[in-house]
C-alpha cells in the first residue's frame, strides 16, 4: 500500500498553537489546537512570558492528536511558522530559557534610549517600540541579570520550534525583519543595530531563508511522534507572510490578513519606507520581495472574546444572520484598534449607544459595531499605505479567519472601493503557506487554490454617515487615553 504524501505544520499564533497535517495539494487531513498559555511577569508593568518547555510538550501532544486524524500517511517534511515578533532565549547548551510573545512589552521602559529613532527606522523599516524584540532582550538584561548571563542565543517561535524538531538553528528573513537588528534593504544582520542596543553580535543565529532544507527530524522526536527519521525539517516563516503565500499575490497586490491582528499589506519588489515613519517593510518568505505595511492591530482577538460573551454557543452562521439583518446602528464601537497615522493608540474603547437604552438594541448590534470597527480601522491604514505607495488595482485580496464573515468582506469592499477577492483556502492561510514552503523545498509544484468569491462595492450612502459616527466615537474615546 502506498501512503498518501502529507506535512506537519506547526502554527504558533499569539491566541493559540495548531498542528495540521495536509498533503501536498493543502487539503487538511488532521488538525488540532490549543490556547497558547501566558504568565504575567510581575518584573515589568507590561509583561508576559510562555515556558517554551511546556509549549514543546503541548506541540508534541497536538501533533500526535492531528496524526491520529489523519490515519496512514507518509509524513515527508515539518516546517513551522508563528507570530511575529515573539523569541524564544536559549542558553549555550540549548535549553530554552524564557518565551516572550509578541504581545510582551517588558522593554517599555527602556524605549527612549534608543539613540536615533530615525536612523533606525530607516534601517529596520520600523519604528522601535517595546513590540520588537530587541527592547524584549534589553528588559531581560536590565531586569533579570542572573537570567540574562544564561542566554546565548535567541531566535523566533517559528525557528525555534524547527530548531527543537532539528536540532538546527537558525533566524529565517521575514521573522529577522521584527528584531530591530537586521538590515530589511541588505537582507543582513547590522553591528550598527546592535550596537544601538548594546547587544553583542554573537546572539545572532546564522540567517536562513524560508524553504530551505534545515534538517533531519531529530531520531527520539521520529520515534516519539511514530514518523521516519528521513524526514526534512524545512524552514517556515512569519504567520503573516505565509498566509499571503497562500493567496499567491503578485507584485503591487494589497493582502490584508484578517486574524488576531489586522496587517495591510503591499507586495512590492523594492525597499520602501514611509518619511513619516507610518508603515513598516518586511521581508518576503518568497526570498524575492518586500511588504509595505500597516496594520490595524487587535481586531480579530476583540471579535472572538465579544462572541463569547454576546454568543458563548452559538455558531458563527447565527451570528451572521443575526447581523447582517440590521438596517439601523443605534451603536458605534472603538475597540483599541491601531491607526498608521496616529501617533498613540487608543487604550481606552467601548460602545457609544443612545440613552436611555433602545428596546431595540440587541446583542447583535453589539457585533455588527465590532465588525464596522475592524472595517472601519482596516480602511484608515489602507488610506496611509496608499499615501506612500501606489494601489492601481481595483481589487484587494483578503485571508485568516476574520474573512468568514461575509459583511466585514462587504464593509470593506464599501470603504475601500475595491474588490474583495478570497480563495478557498482562506480559513487555513497560515497552514496553506507552510504546504506551499514544503513543496517548493521539494521540488513538488503548487497548484494556485480557486477563487471562492469576489465581493463587489455596493455603493451604499450610508457608509458614509456611519463611517463618520465611528471617526467621531474614535475622538471621544481619545479623551480617555
Amino acid at each position: 500500500m502506498i501512503l498518501k504524501q502529507a506535512y506537519l505544520v506547526a502554527d504558533i499564533g499569539t491566541g493559540n498553537v495548531r498542528i495540521a497535517i495536509a498533503d501536498t495539494s493543502g487539503t487538511m487531513l488532521g488538525v488540532a489546537s490549543d490556547d497558547m498559555r501566558y504568565e504575567k511577569d510581575h518584573h515589568y508593568p507590561e509583561s508576559i512570558f510562555f515556558d517554551p518547555d511546556a509549549l514543546w510538550k503541548q506541540i508534541k501532544t497536538l501533533a500526535k492528536t492531528a496524526l491520529a486524524q489523519a490515519g496512514p500517511v507518509m509524513i515527508a517534511a515539518i516546517t513551522a511558522t508563528s507570530q511575529r515578533e515573539g523569541i524564544v532565549a536559549i542558553d549555550n547548551a540549548g535549553r530554552s530559557l524564557i518565551g516572550m510573545p509578541n504581545i510582551d512589552h517588558r522593554g517599555r521602559e527602556w524605549e527612549d534610549a534608543t539613540p536615533d529613532k530615525h536612523e533606525i527606522y530607516l534601517l529596520t523599516g520600523r519604528y522601535p517600540t517595546s513590540l520588537f524584540s530587541a527592547l524584549k532582550l534589553v528588559g531581560v538584561r536590565e531586569r533579570l541579570p542572573d537570567l540574562w548571563q544564561q542566554v546565548s542565543t535567541f531566535t523566533s517561535i517559528s525557528d525555534w520550534a524547527q530548531f527543537m524538531f532539528s536540532g538546527v538553528l537558525g533566524y529565517e528573513h521575514s521573522q529577522a525583519s521584527e528584531t530591530l537588528l537586521y538590515d530589511v534593504a541588505r537582507g543582513e544582520w547590522s553591528q550598527k543595530l546592535c550596537d544601538a542596543y548594546r547587544l553583542e553580535a554573537s546572539l545572532l543565529p546564522p540567517l536562513v531563508h524560508s524553504a530551505a532544507i534545515l534538517g533531519k527530524v531529530l531520531p527520539e522526536i521520529s520515534q516519539e511522534l511514530g514518523i521516519a527519521e528521513t524526514v526534512d525539517v524545512i524552514v517556515g516563516g512569519s504567520d503573516t507572510q505565509l498566509a499571503i503565500m497562500s493567496v499567491d499575490p503578485s507584485v503591487e497586490d494589497v493582502v490584508i490578513v484578517s486574524g488576531t491582528t489586522t496587517p495591510i499589506l503591499k507586495i512590492a519588489d523594492h525597499y520602501v519606507t514611509d518619511t513619516q515613519a507610518r508603515t513598516w517593510t518586511n521581508r518576503h518568505t518568497d526570498n524575492a520581495n518586500f511588504l509595505l505595511e500597516a496594520n490595524a492591530g487587535v481586531t480579530g482577538l476583540n471579535y472572538q472574546r465579544l462572541k463569547e460573551i454576546f454568543y458563548p454557543n452559538e455558531p458563527y452562521e447565527l451570528i451572521e444572520t443575526e447581523v447582517t439583518a440590521i438596517r439601523d446602528t443605534h451603536c458605534v464601537a472603538a475597540l483599541g484598534s491601531l491607526l498608521a497615522n496616529e501617533k498613540s493608540p487608543l487604550i481606552r474603547g467601548g460602545f457609544i449607544f443612545n440613552t436611555p437604552v433602545s428596546h431595540q438594541l440587541g446583542r447583535a448590534h453589539f457585533v455588527w459595531a465590532t465588525l464596522w470597527d475592524i472595517a472601519c480601522s482596516i480602511a484608515e491604514n489602507y488610506n496611509v499605505l496608499r499615501e506612500v505607495t501606489r494601489h492601481d488595482q481595483d481589487y484587494v485580496w483578503m485571508c485568516g479567519g476574520g474573512v468568514q464573515s461575509k459583511l466585514l468582506r462587504q464593509f470593506i469592499a464599501n470603504l475601500l472601493g475595491k474588490k474583495v477577492v478570497i480563495r478557498t483556502n482562506y480559513r487555513q492561510a497560515s497552514v496553506s503557506g507552510g504546504v506551499g514552503i514544503c513543496n517548493n523545498a521539494l521540488g513538488i509544484p503548487t497548484a494556485s487554490p480557486e477563487m471562492l468569491e469576489v465581493m463587489e462595492p455596493n455603493g451604499d450612502g450610508a457608509y458614509l454617515q456611519w463611517y463618520d459616527e465611528w471617526k467621531q466615537s474614535r475622538e471621544v474615546f481619545k479623551t480617555f487615553n
